[in-house]
């Protein structure tokens, strides 16, 4: 089956709200145990606040490091989901039973396979 990314944006919230959220902990853990017993789950995880990002560019011959995320937005990268879904639409139902799907966003990306990356050994349809 095609696996999907799921990518969790939030506000970088005040300290307030993330109390909220830490209190909403069980409902995320009702919602992994739901995606692991239909054997979707491949793997979740949460990052750190956003002031921990490092951005890497490579220019020339040096690398570039600036902290914090490229662009400035409301909205941050706050978490993801991998999981292993028939479809798009079967991978966009799970995606809505996120927790944070009510208050931010959740951006639901099919994954290339390894096989369908082109290479210069082999054409892009992946034989």
């Amino acid at each position: 089956m095609p696996e999907y990314m799921c990518l969790l944006y939030a506000t970088d919230a005040d300290e307030a709200e993330r109390a909220e959220r830490w209190a909403e902990m069980p409902l995320w853990d009702e919602v992994n145990a739901s995606l692991r017993e239909a054997g979707v789950l491949v793997k979740h995880g949460a990052l750190y606040r956003v002031e921990s990002a490092t951005t890497v560019r490579v220019r020339g011959d040096g690398t570039e490091l600036t902290d914090g995320p490229f662009a400035v937005t409301k909205e941050v990268l706050a978490g993801y989901y991998v999981i292993d879904c028939a479809d798009l639409d079967r991978a966009v139902a799970y995606a809505s039973r996120l927790p944070l799907a009510r208050y931010g966003s959740v951006e639901v990306r099919p994954i290339v396979p390894e096989e369908e990356i082109p290479r210069p050994d082999r054409s892009a349809g992946g034989s």
